[in-house]
């Protein structure tokens, strides 16, 4: 066996669709053919939407499109819990250690507070707008806190600089802080960390030698290399899966009606049609 590990981390808010299943199954794949070893990870910070039913829906789902993992929810494993939810004290120690380096601040301002101060601001359905740099306080602020408490905390990017690396799957990338991106969000007042800070503490810590996600989440991953470097820990590989899209050419979502995982077994698609066959010959 040899060292590579990877990941399948589903989000529990929705039922698994097809797009999920593809993307999961070229990390099942990569794990395999590397020899190495595959965890499965429920990723459900967002205690408004995340259900304990969808999570156990999803290793159900992911079963059944025969992925095997050596680690998870249901067989244990040397770095557990791999519940994101059960894991907020190890979340708030990677908190203290980020807020030893100088990097962060809390911050106050609102997302319309954003929206107002922005000048062109891209925007993309699941990402937040690129923070001002004028709404930056002080370097001093928050400087004595000795925990987050009930407020929004922010990474202070470095302006202007190109994060770069090479994607296993779509090859050079290159984003420039402030122009791409602003000073993101690694914790939230409601007392959970952001999915930037969650995601990269847990690879860290689940030794993730190669992340496998959707080419959505290639923005993210440039914030995600300045939390890795921050910590001096050392980044894994990246390999974004070109993303499945419906007839108009939109990402399938979770509200996509009738390619959920779970519907698709009902009409008796069976696995290998839900991995390899067209959308249109799905939707029957």
């Amino acid at each position: 066996m040899s060292d590579y590990r990877g990941r399948i981390a589903p989000t529990p808010t929705g039922l698994l669709h097809v797009g999920h299943a593809r993307t999961f199954a070229q990390a099942a794949e990569r794990a395999k053919r590397a020899h190495g070893q595959l965890l499965f990870r429920i990723e459900d910070l967002d205690a408004q939407r995340c259900r304990d039913k969808l999570a156990q829906k999803s290793m159900e789902d992911c079963r059944w499109l025969g992925f095997a993992w050596s680690e998870g929810p249901d067989v244990g494993g040397p770095f557990g819990p791999y519940i994101q939810s059960q894991r907020l004290n190890y979340y708030l120690e990677v908190w203290k250690q980020l807020h030893a380096t100088g990097l962060i601040y809390p911050c106050d301002k609102s997302r319309k507070d954003v929206e107002r101060a922005l000048v062109a601001p891209h925007v993309e359905d699941d990402q937040e707008p690129i923070f001002p740099i004028e709404l930056r306080p002080d370097k001093n602020l928050g400087s004595n806190a000795t925990e987050p408490g009930n407020q929004n905390w922010r990474f202070r990017i470095p302006i202007s600089e190109e994060i770069k690396f090479i994607d296993q799957i779509q090859g050079a990338q290159s984003f420039t802080a402030g122009k791409d991106f602003g000073d993101f969000l690694i914790w939230r007042k409601d007392g959970f960390p952001s999915y930037e800070l969650a995601v990269v503490a847990d690879d860290h810590a689940m030794k993730i030698t190669e992340v496998v996600r959707g080419a959505d989440l290639l923005l993210s991953t440039a914030r995600q290399i300045l939390l890795y470097r921050a910590h001096n820990w050392t980044p894994p590989q990246w390999a974004h899966v070109p993303l499945v899209t419906d007839a108009q050419g939109q990402r399938l979502a979770k509200r996509t009606h009738g390619l959920s995982i779970q519907e698709l077994r009902e009409k008796g698609i069976t696995a290998a049609a839900v991995l390899t066959a067209p959308l249109k010959a799905l939707s029957i």
